[in-house]
């Protein structure tokens, strides 16, 4: 007999058999901080605060630790990173913005100062945060390189830091060199080869000034902005190619990221919800980095997407920082991880319409620049959802593997979780997006089980439960919101059980966690 969620009014649709493997087999390990997030760096110490901890932004990422024993990472750079100098009489910054537009409300600094303090401000992250921190490679200036890596290192050597066992893992120079040629850092025939020259020159300053080969600090390679997939241009084959990786820094290169976003905003261009949450966009999307991912793997180091989110120029309105896109983010991340892709670090600035978490009082509004009638006090996004459940599903035991579920349902996205190579949990999504105006529908899906092992009878479910794909706010997981002054989870926990033999019903946006029993 099967179990409808709700009501009957809503329309069922009958999908397909879900084939869940019983084990893992080879699928990847994810680490509990998996999802992980990047740092516009101009306006940093409103993250962190600057003489006294950010508290909000303080409880979003001990949501996560909480739930996985693990902290998210941070990347600290992006844009601004490549127009910051360091000034040691300085306390904490100076910095000038260009005025607001109503594409990009808040534009990153066209100029950062910053001073010891602006470094030392990680101390206010959670206990056992690793850090990625990016240096102007932008400017061309070998002084503003040491400068700038000396505070870096000077302030993680910090008994503050130290005692808060916060840790510097990893050091990035420069941001998106591949548009250097494009946005007057560099001349316009700037190509990959004088840009691995010029990086093992100013990487070798970097490496001795942070004393690496005495250090656990290692380095990000690329960072760059899209990848021409081949060893001509900015890519990892392309740096390979010209020999980085056999340079003295080079030797500390342990990760290459890449930068990635499904599309754009710069001109103001509205995206289409559904394209985003689409399954078989962000398949495609994805798997163009699979031959740059082989290539580093190759070369026994990890890739990351050390800056991703949905569109970039901060997201587009109505999509980008709606509850669809934290489905997107889901999928995305989880679908990230097959093709073997190490990390995903989604990128948040201050006011940005993708951001996870809104860390500090907004006074114009984000989505068009106007000014608040009344000022936004700190609060998360829908995507900050997504991070939750893939949180819940690879759980704590530090060793847990995922899977992709093979389900031809376009509109149907499914991963298995397994611990000690047994199956335990699965996140199903179904994104095909409800709006206003339409008939909401709910998908059937019976679940089979394959391979070897003991198959589950029953399971709990627990929902992120949306009213429509472009809502900004009212989502619910497991009965529960994060939708607080505080950041903290509030309400009663609520969950569903089920039998395997009867199945189970997704409404169209909504996405459950499935623990068997």
């Amino acid at each position: 007999m099967r179990v409808f969620w709700a009501t009957l009014l809503i329309p069922l649709v009958l999908g397909d058999t879900v084939p869940i493997p019983l084990s893992a087999g080879n699928a990847p390990t994810l680490p509990g901080n998996f999802i992980s997030l990047s740092i516009e760096q101009d306006r940093w110490l409103e993250w962190s605060g600057n003489t006294s901890r950010n508290s909000f932004f303080f409880n979003t990422l001990d949501n996560i630790v909480a739930i996985t024993g693990t902290n998210p990472t941070i990347r600290i750079g992006a844009d601004s990173e490549d127009h910051t100098n360091f000034n040691p009489n300085l306390q904490f910054v100076q910095q000038a913005f260009p005025p607001p537009t109503t594409t990009v409300p808040y534009p990153e600094a066209t100029s950062i100062v910053a001073g010891p303090g602006f470094y030392q401000a990680a101390k206010f992250l959670p206990s056992g945060t690793g850090v990625t921190w990016g240096v102007n490679f932008g400017g061309k200036n070998m002084t503003t390189v040491f400068l700038e890596t000396q505070a870096i290192v000077n302030a993680f050597a910090s008994s503050a830091i130290q005692d808060a066992g916060i840790t510097l893992d990893f050091l990035e120079l420069g941001n998106e060199a591949d548009l250097y040629n494009s946005n007057g850092l560099r001349a316009s025939s700037y190509n990959v080869a004088q840009y691995t020259t010029e990086w093992i020159s100013f990487a070798t300053n970097l490496t001795k000034t942070a004393n690496l080969a005495g250090s656990d600090t290692k380095l990000w390679g690329g960072a760059f902005a899209g990848s021409s997939h081949s060893t001509t241009g900015f890519s990892p084959q392309g740096i390979f190619a010209n020999n980085i990786l056999s340079s003295t820094p080079g030797g500390f290169i342990t990760t290459i990221s890449q930068h990635h976003y499904s599309g754009s905003f710069c001109s103001g261009n509205e995206g289409l919800l559904q394209d985003l949450m689409t399954k078989a966009t962000i398949r495609s999307n994805l798997s163009s980095f699979s031959s740059d991912i082989t290539a580093t793997k190759a070369k026994g180091l990890d890739y990351v997407f050390g800056e991703t989110n949905s569109y970039s120029c901060h997201g587009a309105p109505g999509v980008s920082n709606t509850a669809g896109a934290a489905l997107w983010t889901l999928d995305y991340a989880l679908f990230a991880s097959q093709i073997g892709i190490s990390k995903v670090f989604f990128h948040d600035g201050v006011g940005y319409k993708y951001n996870l978490i809104q860390p500090v009082v907004l006074t114009r509004s984000t989505l068009d620049g106007s000014t608040l009638s009344t000022p936004q006090q700190p609060h998360v996004q829908p995507q900050y959802y997504a991070a939750i459940v893939a949180a819940e599903a690879i759980g704590d035991s530090g060793h847990t593997q995922a899977l992709e579920i093979s389900i031809n349902d376009t509109r149907i996205s499914g991963y298995a979780f397994y611990e000690s190579g047994s199956l335990k949990r699965a996140v199903l999504i179904n994104s095909l997006a409800f709006v206003a105006g339409q008939n909401r529908t709910s998908t059937h899906l019976d679940l089979s089980f394959t391979g070897s092992g003991t198959k589950p009878t029953s399971f709990s479910i627990k929902r992120l439960a949306i009213g429509q794909a472009s809502d900004t706010s009212g989502l619910t997981w497991g009965g529960q919101t994060y939708e607080t002054g505080d950041g903290r989870v509030s309400g009663t926990a609520t969950s569903e059980t089920g039998t395997v033999s009867a199945g189970i019903d997704i409404p169209a946006t909504q996405a459950v966690l499935i623990s068997f029993t």
